[in-house]
């Protein structure tokens, strides 16, 4: 249990975490969401004792970050891909921080081979990719074996097939009852890892809540209508209040996209008219478009939504293609000896 108790940070005039109050529970992926300048990143820092607070505690099962004897075996952490010595392999690097803690040299071969660095655990840190860094940054977390995980944003850097991989590792080590807490900008992602939000803003909490009940907060809702006589249907639904759009797939219309009004009323007005209706879906905003409306009062530098033109692209660039355990090179790439 991961537990944040009224805590406050202050850089100067500027007051980065205002108050703040949650507990990220264990046996669930919790992600943490807010717009850049929020005090994600900053909130990470203070519980793993990288900052001190003005105010407030945060504690890992009851304890501060310092008054852990052994914190790699309590909880591990992923804030920076980067953070190794370039000069160094990742074999050594993570030797180091095992010796640190008094942990068997055999645990930094049983995580290289758990995020599939086993084949260039000996060349140099400082010609890995940014995917490949992740890989060692969550090879490093997970060396203590700890029961809480704090990592932001793990899969910045990698393609799908590592995303997937990621993924799929939190909700297993969820699973096993771990807590795991998560921050991330990749909303598409979030909504399909995350069992929990905390959303953030300005240093203020605005929401923690089950992912679902976050998304039916937001009231973009609308309502799926195909039609073989979808132009007069549009215009009875128009005439009648409603806000019709049309929705395609390239040219091809599909259907009509449908707010203002509920699914009942659109098929009383349908049979009213005597049109014919092949499909009336109710549905609810993506968690992208309901983070979009909770969090618009709360971005730093006043970003403003630009209107929705469609469903959101595949998450990030591809910085890694080998999955876990392949016998290559995590992305591909020859490395700097």
């Amino acid at each position: 249990m991961i537990e944040v108790r009224d805590l406050t940070k202050r850089f100067g005039d500027k007051v980065a975490v205002d108050h703040l109050s949650f507990a990220v529970a264990p046996g669930r992926v919790t992600g943490f969401l807010g717009p850049n300048g929020a005090g994600k990143s900053t909130t990470m820092r203070l519980i793993l004792g990288l900052d001190r607070p003005q105010s407030g505690t945060a504690t890992i099962d009851g304890k501060r970050y310092e008054q852990l004897a052994r914190p790699l075996t309590a909880v591990g952490a992923l804030l920076e891909a980067k953070a190794m010595h370039s000069g160094r392999s990742a074999y050594d690097h993570l030797l180091f921080l095992a010796q640190s803690q008094g942990l068997p040299r055999r645990r930094v071969d049983e995580v290289l081979a758990l995020v599939g660095l086993t084949p260039v655990a000996h060349k140099r840190t400082g010609g890995y990719s940014l995917g490949m860094s992740q890989r060692v940054g969550i090879a490093a977390a997970m060396l203590g074996n700890p029961p809480a995980l704090l990592l932001d944003e793990p899969v910045n850097g990698l393609d799908p097939e590592g995303i997937l991989w990621v993924r799929n590792l939190m909700k297993q080590l969820a699973a096993e009852g771990r807590t795991i807490f998560v921050s991330s900008h990749l909303m598409n992602e979030m909504a399909v890892t995350a069992d929990h939000l905390i959303v953030i803003g300005k240093g203020k909490l605005i929401a923690d809540c089950p992912t679902q009940e976050f998304i039916e907060r937001s009231s973009e809702r609308s309502v799926l209508v195909r039609s073989p006589q979808a132009d007069r249907l549009g215009e009875l639904i128009t005439a009648e209040g409603g806000v019709v759009k049309p929705e395609t797939n390239g040219a091809q219309p599909t259907g009509l996209s449908v707010t203002g009004l509920a699914a009942p009323r659109i098929g009383e007005i349908a049979a009213t008219a005597g049109i014919v209706l092949h499909e009336l879906t109710p549905r609810l905003a993506s968690l992208e478009e309901a983070y979009m409306e909770l969090t618009a009062d709360s971005s730093e530098f006043g970003v403003t939504t630009p209107p929705r033109t469609g469903p959101a692209g595949p998450p990030g660039p591809a910085g890694v293609s080998a999955p876990a355990g392949a016998g290559q090179p995590a992305d591909g790439k020859e490395i700097a000896p």
